[in-house]
C-alpha cells in the first residue's frame, strides 16, 4: 500500500468542486500541499483551513492553465522553491454542454487547452523530474464519458476520451521506472459542473466529491493503474461501448442527453454586482 504521509501532492483545479476535495482527502492522509487554480484568493482560504485543521504545509500557485505558458510557469516556479513534487493529480478540468454549433467556439477550444494540452504540459514537466528521481506518481482525471461519443457534449467527451489513451499509454511505458500513473473514471459528480447553464445535474444520482476522492487515492495507494471512484451504475455504464456498434452507443447517449435536456443547453447570465 503507498503511504501519502509526508509526500508532497501538487492538485490543479483546486479552488473547487472535485480538486478541493482531492486536496482535503490528501491532507487528511498527511500529504504537504501544492494548490493550483485561476482563483489564488479561494485557493488561499483553503490553504489556511487545510493547515489549521491538518497541519500541513499548504503551497498556493495562481495559474490559468488554459494559457499553455501557465505550465511552464509553474514548473520553474517550483524549480526556484527548490519543492520537488511526489505525486501529480491533474484534476482541473471543464467542458461545453449543447449542440457543438449552438455554443461559443471558445468554449470547446479552452477545454481542449485545459483538458487535453494543460494537463500533457504538467504531466511532461512534472513527470520529468519524478523520472529523474525514480518515483513518483501521476493521476490523470478522466470521466466516465471518456467510453463513448457524447452528443450536445461532444467536445468534452472527446477530450476526456484523450485523457484515457494518454495515461494508459505512459502508465505502460513507466512501469518499471518508480513512476506510476493511473487514470481515474468519476462519473457525474456534485461539483456545479453545469453552474451558469440551464442544464442541471441531480444531485440524487450523483456522488459526492468527498467519496470520489477518496476512492480514487485508495486505488492509487493499491497500485490500480485505472479507477473508477463512482458507485456501481457508472462502472457499469463503460461496458457497452466495448461491446456494442460505436453508432448504437452514439445513438443511445444522444437519446439520454436530450432526455437530460442538453439539447437545449443554454449559459445563464448572471448580474454583476
Amino acid at each position: 500500500m503507498h503511504s501519502y504521509r509526508g509526500t508532497t501532492a501538487l492538485v490543479t483545479g483546486a479552488s473547487k468542486g472535485l480538486g478541493r476535495a482531492y486536496a482535503q482527502e490528501l491532507a487528511r492522509r498527511g500529504a504537504h500541499l501544492i494548490l493550483v487554480a485561476r482563483s489564488a484568493p479561494a485557493l488561499e482560504r483553503l490553504a489556511a483551513e487545510i493547515h489549521a485543521e491538518h497541519q500541513v504545509e499548504t503551497r498556493v500557485i495562481g495559474a490559468d492553465l488554459s494559457d499553455p505558458a501557465a505550465p511552464t510557469a509553474l514548473a520553474e516556479e517550483l524549480h526556484r522553491q527548490g519543492v520537488a513534487v511526489d505525486l501529480l493529480v491533474n484534476n482541473a478540468g471543464l467542458g461545453s454542454v449543447g449542440p457543438f454549433f449552438a455554443r461559443p467556439l471558445a468554449q470547446h477550444v479552452q477545454s481542449i487547452d485545459v483538458n487535453i494540452t494543460g494537463l500533457m504540459l504538467m504531466t511532461r514537466l512534472i513527470g520529468a523530474g519524478m523520472l529523474e528521481r525514480g518515483s513518483g506518481g501521476i493521476i490523470n482525471i478522466a470521466s466516465t464519458a471518456a467510453f463513448q461519443p457524447m452528443p450536445y457534449q461532444a467536445s468534452y467527451a472527446a477530450t476526456k476520451a484523450f485523457v484515457l489513451s494518454f495515461s494508459e499509454a505512459l502508465s505502460a511505458e513507466l512501469r518499471d521506472t518508480g513512476v506510476r500513473v493511473m487514470v481515474a473514471h468519476p462519473g457525474a459528480t456534485d461539483t456545479g459542473f453545469f453552474d451558469h447553464t440551464t442544464a442541471v445535474m441531480d444531485a440524487k444520482r450523483a456522488d459526492s466529491p468527498t467519496s470520489v476522492a477518496a476512492k480514487t487515492l485508495a486505488d492509487f495507494a493499491r497500485g490500480k493503474t485505472a479507477s473508477y471512484p463512482g458507485r456501481p451504475l457508472f462502472r457499469a455504464t463503460t461496458w457497452a461501448p466495448r461491446f456494442l456498434p460505436r453508432s448504437t452507443v452514439t445513438r443511445v447517449t444522444a437519446g439520454f442527453n436530450r432526455h437530460m435536456g442538453f439539447h437545449e443547453a443554454q449559459d445563464v447570465r448572471t448580474s454583476a454586482n
